[in-house]
């Protein structure tokens, strides 16, 4: 049982991207985690289907992350990350560059993915101006898609609720590339759709209405999670690669969600065989235990910022507080030696025939109107209520709640992203459970 006090006054805590006033009428409280599971104030086991947030790949509670964060708090708690260091930045940086594609081994720490996103922007701001290249200042983000809640994020983001409350604010030279979700050609695909390359080269008529010499960054998601499990149609990456590098244009993948392993890659951007020259990252990169977020950028854009200049120089004027915070550094390396030694990301790849199998098997279910996966993380799009989006994604997140099982859910759609520790056995269970639940949603 939990041994801390019950939780009376829920009035003071204001909830992210929650329905305060109704979760608060009715709260759901976990009290602790182990493995693929975490138990709630009540003492019910709940399955994680979700990774926490799409971060806590090796599994909750692990003992090695556990021991590194705790031996660094005793041995250095806080370390100043202006004109100062410890060692153990330098350490995560060069593990977490040895994942990365080749050539991107130069890594900027972060606190978070929306921390990672703007971080990233502003690179690629001040590679152009490097560069003798200062006009190159707009950016083109994609309809749908999530790159955090900061002004930059949302600004060159697609979805619609994060933008409207502040439309006014945004960042003003950006545009947007077409999303590639389209039913009629691409339901119930199996990894890559066939279907969609071609939306790429939308790319090349917004370049041309700007003007090339002005665009600075394209920034997509290789696999767009939060707005509910979009796969990239075969030849799309590869085709915005392409046309990137024809202009002269930054491209940055966003993977903080697909980053370490979700894939059955180190990154998506290895996956899918297309090497951007900016790569985010958050989440999975210490198993969600402290924040942290990164950017990984290539060896020329580096070189050009920070070989600009006089040497006693501030080469480029960012960064954070708790830019590779010792403990969140700790928990990095830890992470990623699991990550080696218990082989996860090719056990991700091992199951991912499993988990698509278990998936496209509720084709079939009450509801069901489109099912997609790639690696470790799938979809499942439900016939929305009419007059009432949202709802029946909602009930159907609750009530695989109260069946012990834990997910996602974004408007109608399902989202599934477990622990890369989870068994066959378990991954049987959170799709045998959800056909259960979508049996009694109305």
């Amino acid at each position: 049982m939990n041994s801390r006090p019950v939780i009376d006054d829920l009035s003071s805590y204001w909830m992210p991207f929650t329905a305060n006033r109704q979760f608060k009428a009715a709260p759901r409280l976990l009290a602790s985690a182990k493995g693929m599971y975490y138990r709630t104030s009540d003492d019910r086991e709940l399955l994680d289907g979700s990774a926490g947030l799409w971060c806590v790949n090796a599994g909750h509670g692990r003992d090695e992350i556990v021991a590194a964060i705790t031996a660094q708090a005793a041995t250095l708690d806080y370390a100043p990350p202006f004109q100062m260091a410890h060692p153990v930045a330098f350490e995560a940086a060069a593990k977490v560059a040895a994942l990365m594609p080749a050539g991107l081994d130069r890594i900027f720490f972060t606190n978070s993915g929306s921390e990672s996103v703007d971080t990233a922007l502003k690179i690629a701001l001040a590679y152009h101006r490097a560069r003798g290249e200062g006009q190159r200042v707009k950016f083109i983000g994609r309809e749908r898609g999530y790159h955090g809640v900061g002004f930059g994020g949302i600004s060159v983001g697609g979805i619609v609720a994060n933008r409207k409350a502040f439309s006014g604010q945004l960042l003003p030279a950006v545009d947007h590339l077409p999303h590639t979700h389209d039913l009629e050609h691409n339901a119930f695909s199996k990894g890559q759709p066939a279907w969609g390359a071609h939306l790429a080269d939308e790319l090349e008529k917004i370049v041309t209405l700007h003007d090339a010499s002005t665009v600075a960054a394209v920034i997509v998601e290789p696999v767009a999670g939060s707005t509910g499990v979009l796969i990239p149609p075969q030849g799309y990456l590869q085709r915005l690669r392409e046309i990137c590098t024809k202009h002269g244009i930054v491209l940055i993948f966003d993977e903080v969600i697909t980053g370490f392993g979700r894939l059955g890659k180190a990154t998506a951007a290895e996956f899918f065989g297309v090497t951007p020259d900016l790569l985010t990252m958050a989440k999975a990169i210490n198993n969600g235990s402290v924040p942290m977020g990164g950017v990984a950028a290539s060896r020329a854009i580096h070189d050009a910022i920070v070989g600009n200049g006089a040497p006693n120089a501030i080469e480029f004027f960012h960064g954070y507080t708790y830019s590779a915070h010792p403990l969140a550094a700790a928990a990095c390396i830890a992470t990623l030696d699991l990550y080696r030694s218990e082989g996860l990301f090719e056990r991700a790849h091992a199951l991912a025939p499993t988990f698509e199998a278990a998936a496209h098997a509720l084709r079939d279910a009450k509801h069901v109107k489109d099912i997609r996966n790639v690696g470790l993380v799938a979809g499942i799009e439900l016939e929305s209520r009419d007059g009432a989006p949202g709802a029946r994604g909602y009930e159907a997140f609750l009530k695989c709640f109260e069946a012990g099982l834990l997910i996602r859910f974004t408007g109608d759609t399902l989202a599934f992203s477990p622990p890369l520790i989870i068994s066959e056995a378990e991954i049987g269970r959170v799709f045998d459970t959800v056909r259960k639940v979508l049996a009694t949603v109305e």
